[in-house]
Formats: structure tokens, sequence, C-alpha cells
């Protein structure tokens, strides 16, 4: 089973940008990876995903914002976030489930805090 490590949270002002790395211990190739997000108060939801061909999905509240993308050689998932709202404040989750089976793996986490 792969393990994920997420990386690049932080503090960034209204309108900035922040780019969020998972790493896999060993191939992501046989997993739709994605990056989940849970708020203070509020249930996870999902930000973006994207399929083991490439294929993309979005949250409706960061489409035009956040562009997923993946690196299959390198094992890694990477969540650009541009124009960021204080309503993007949340701990952000990397995910991968298999294919095959449908398990799911998650990372610990990574803050992203949105504040003048």
């Amino acid at each position: 089973q792969v393990q994920l490590v997420e990386s690049g949270g932080g503090l960034v002002p209204p309108g900035g940008s922040l780019t969020l790395s998972c790493s896999g211990t060993k191939t992501t190739l046989a997993y739709h990876m994605g990056w989940y997000r849970q708020a203070l108060g509020k249930q996870r939801e999902m930000v973006a995903r994207i399929s083991s061909g490439g294929s993309t999905r979005y949250a409706d509240s960061v489409k035009g914002r956040f562009t997923i993308s993946r690196d299959n050689a390198a094992n890694t998932v990477t969540l650009q976030m541009d124009n960021l709202r204080p309503e993007d404040t949340a701990v952000y989750y990397c995910n991968a489930q298999k294919i095959v089976g449908g398990d799911n793996v998650w990372g610990r986490g990574t803050q992203v805090s949105v504040s003048s």
C-alpha cells in the first residue's frame, strides 16, 4: 500500500498563491489521486481529483483558481492554488484511491491558512 506525504501548506494573504505537493512512497500509477480539505466545523470535501489517465474534476468553489496535476514517474500529485480566499482555510489532505478494489489511502494533512 502506498503512503502519502503532503507539503507546501502555510499562511498566505487573500489573493495569494500556494502549491501543495503529495509524494507517494511507491508508484501511484494504480491510483486515482485527489485533494480534499476540512475546515473547522465543516465536513471534509473534495477539492480536486485526477484520474490515472489525467482526467480532472474540481469542486465548484475552486474552479478556475486551483489546478491539479500528477507526475507518475515521480509518484507525485500537485495542487496549484491561486487567488486564495479566506474560505479556503482548511487542512488539506492528499488521497489515493486504488483503481482495482477502490481502497483509499490518506496523507496526514497540511494546514492552509488565508488571512490578512
